[in-house]
């Protein structure tokens, strides 16, 4: 198996535990002592506290714009301590690490993963693992080891059954297509679980009606800027998926909303209201 190793290896960080306590550098501090040559990248550790499904969106908007061979530690993990088990990943030319509860579903969206081992080999642990901590005393050394070369089958057994996260999918109702907001970032804008490319394929070019709990969103355009001030719109966010927001301002705060909210595209025939299409 190829696994496209770098000199010297990247190791990324995805957390919800913040950066006010010590976690995140504790995780750092236990890889750089296996490895002191590793590359390390915060991806981000504000992932909403327990939030597996906000986790698994912001992976899957990373992930791929690493070089091959990068190794990815993510740790949103409400079940630590429980007999839910610990990965590690060989997909799509990058390693992963972290929880198995669904954490990274979306990688494996349309590709099976190449090797998926769970995590049960002692030596690859720090000495004493506590009931609290798998980041620290478990996933933060295997990614080390990972980064010095390790295979994945010393690691520990294969399995084919990895959790997978239950997130909504979008749905088509006559002329209308279904979906909601699976994450709201820090600008208030409101991420949808309808992939663009989708939506554009549905429509085949004709104008729609689009709104959020009811809300109509007058406006679907390109960039941000084509609309004034506080105005809401939808767009192709950089993550690919259909975005709703406010120009210069939060759509979560004008909308009340964020994840579990509504969003309903009705082809223009169906709607009086006919939003500028890109």
């Amino acid at each position: 198996m190829a696994t496209g190793r770098l000199c010297p290896p990247i190791i990324t960080l995805l957390t919800d535990f913040g950066l006010q306590d010590v976690y995140v550098g504790v995780m750092k501090g236990v890889i750089l002592g296996i490895n002191p040559n590793v590359r390390l990248v915060d991806l981000t550790h504000n992932v909403p506290p327990h939030d597996i499904a906000a986790g698994a969106f912001l992976l899957r908007s990373a992930w791929q714009f690493f070089p091959p061979g990068a190794i990815h530690l993510a740790v949103v993990d409400p079940g630590v301590g429980s007999d839910r088990r610990a990965l590690a990943i060989f997909c799509r030319d990058h390693y992963f690490v972290g929880p198995d509860n669904g954490l990274f579903s979306l990688i494996f969206s349309g590709e099976s993963a190449a090797a998926i081992v769970s995590l049960e080999k002692a030596e690859f642990f720090l000495p004493k693992v506590s009931a609290t901590f798998h980041g620290r005393d478990i996933m933060a050394p295997t990614a080390a080891y990972i980064s010095l070369g390790t295979p994945l089958t010393a690691l520990g057994p294969s399995l084919t059954d990895p959790v997978a996260l239950n997130l909504p999918a979008p749905r088509l109702e006559e002329r209308r297509l279904l979906g909601e907001i699976i994450y709201g970032d820090r600008f208030g804008n409101l991420i949808s679980n309808i992939l663009f490319a989708d939506l554009q394929i549905w429509r085949q070019g004709q104008p729609i009606g689009l709104t959020v709990n009811g809300h109509p969103i007058p406006h679907l355009v390109r960039t941000y800027h084509e609309v004034p001030s506080g105005t809401l719109l939808a767009l192709e966010g950089s993550h690919g998926y259909l975005e709703i927001a406010c120009r210069l301002g939060s759509a979560a705060q004008a909308l009340h909303t964020g994840p579990g909210g509504q969003v309903v595209a009705t082809l223009a025939s169906s709607v009086e209201r006919r939003p500028h299409a890109p």
